[in-house]
């Protein structure tokens, strides 16, 4: 490998059988989510026709990351990604504060979408109680993560494939419908865009409520930086990944976004189910069901990819002795079977919970962890930050080049302080800020005193 602006990794017993188509498909799937199908209206509720721009700022955000992660890993693909730049950057105890933020956030994350696919299956399927969907969803995936990397990176393929192929139609379905080709369906036109309060109907104020919105439909996207250490040819892999793949979910959002608001009035109840209200009006039978199990699929591949994430971060943090050494261990497939098991342990916790006491266990969790992905943002950013100027100034060359450095690294990190902001100056949102402050700081604490004993 190239010399790198990091420190050598240590020597990794997993794989490398990662296709780069998979992982193409791995970074696009992993941002069209249930966050896309089923919570893309909250967002047009908040800002109107409007919400177009808060959904541009954080396409733009996350483009930004995608491609300041994609330098990183070009450079030094390594399974604990955003974790290990860190520690370079800003010492071992940044390192694995990043490492184990991400990786609590994944296992409730894990856990919600088990129980939140089970759920949705039960609105058209209800011959399963959720709690025990929830339970087979689990063993499907842990086994699926057990089989190996070659066979998550499969799964993962089509499980995109499939999403993508649902926007794409949705999309067509809506030209369509807009263009006045659908028998016996007149066209609004464009009329909705102006209408009901104008373009942006609640000011600055409703398109920063909808930026908090749509900017955590976009997380997950980071994992694409930990499949690199798994990717046959990482450094082109990666940064074909980015080049590909930024671009094209912008045109996914932005193109279902725009069908949906020129579709249907901003005012509208059915905006609880966008992509169903927007195939109702089409006359397009079936509709909710059809997007009801999309929406199913998207969950299930987000745990699928969550589940890898959370096992590699972890088996990254014991290789760095950042974590109980037996948390790195590999199997003769080159599997860290301890790891994949650990990280499951909570979400089978989950679905007793969900029998327990169903609907009120996860929304609690989720309320602490649910900023901690742009707290992690923000770190790879710094890392970036840090790791590019020392490479100049050592004059390491680096595979691959984020373009518009430093400023564009820079303005992401105007924007995510500007969403922290907006978080802090909400009611609602202030206690999730809050949780992931007192969160990270007792994880720091925790990992600081760990390393001293160790030394002692």
């Amino acid at each position: 490998m190239p010399a790198s602006p990091v420190t050598p990794a240590s020597s990794s017993r997993l794989g490398h059988s990662l296709k780069p188509r998979q992982l193409i498909m791995m970074g696009l799937g992993s941002a069209i989510g249930a966050g896309l199908f089923l919570g893309s209206g909250v967002g047009v509720q908040a800002a109107g026709p409007a919400v177009l721009v808060s959904y541009l700022v954080a396409g733009a955000l996350v483009i930004i990351v995608m491609n300041a992660l994609g330098e990183m890993a070009a450079a030094k693909p390594t399974s604990g990604a955003f974790s290990v730049y860190a520690a370079d950057a800003m010492g071992a105890t940044a390192g694995a504060t990043v490492g184990w933020l991400w990786w609590v956030q994944l296992v409730i994350v894990i856990a919600a979408e088990a129980v939140g696919a089970a759920g949705l299956l039960a609105t058209v399927w209800p011959v399963i109680p959720v709690p025990m969907a929830a339970l087979a969803f689990m063993l499907f995936f842990t086994a699926i993560n057990l089989l190996g990397v070659k066979n998550f990176g499969e799964f993962e393929f089509w499980f995109a494939i499939l999403k993508v192929a649902a926007i794409l139609v949705f999309i067509a379905i809506g030209i369509a419908l807009l263009m006045g080709w659908l028998p016996q369906v007149a066209s609004p036109g464009l009329s909705n865009f102006t209408q009901h309060g104008g373009f942006a109907p609640k000011g600055l104020a409703g398109i920063g409520a909808a930026l908090l919105v749509v900017v955590f439909a976009f997380g997950g996207t980071e994992i694409v930086a930990v499949a690199a250490a798994e990717t046959e040819d990482p450094e082109r892999s990666i940064a074909r990944a980015i080049r590909t793949v930024a671009w094209r979910i912008l045109v996914f959002y932005i193109g279902s976004l725009s069908v949906i608001i020129a579709v249907v009035p901003w005012t509208s109840e059915s905006l609880k189910s966008p992509f169903a209200a927007v195939l109702a009006v089409a006359n397009i039978p079936g509709a909710a069901t059809a997007i009801t199990l999309i929406a199913v699929i998207a969950l299930l591949s987000a745990l699928n990819a969550n589940l890898y994430g959370a096992s590699r971060m972890i088996y990254s943090l014991a290789q760095r002795r950042e974590a109980p050494a037996v948390l790195g261990w590999t199997d003769p497939r080159q599997v860290p079977v301890i790891a994949v098991l650990a990280s499951v342990l909570f979400g089978f916790a989950a679905t007793i919970m969900e029998l327990l006491f169903p609907g009120k266990v996860l929304p609690v969790l989720l309320n602490i962890v649910g900023s901690t992905c742009l707290l992690v943002w923000t770190l790879s950013l710094v890392s970036q930050l840090v790791l590019r100027r020392r490479a100049d100034r050592l004059g390491t060359r680096l595979p691959f080049r984020m373009a518009g450095f430093p400023w564009l690294t820079v303005c992401a990190l105007g924007i995510l302080a500007l969403i922290f902001g907006l978080l802090l100056s909400e009611a609602h949102t202030r206690l999730q800020f809050l949780s992931m402050v007192v969160l990270t700081a007792v994880i720091a604490a925790g990992s600081a005193i760990a390393r001293r004993m160790r030394a002692a």
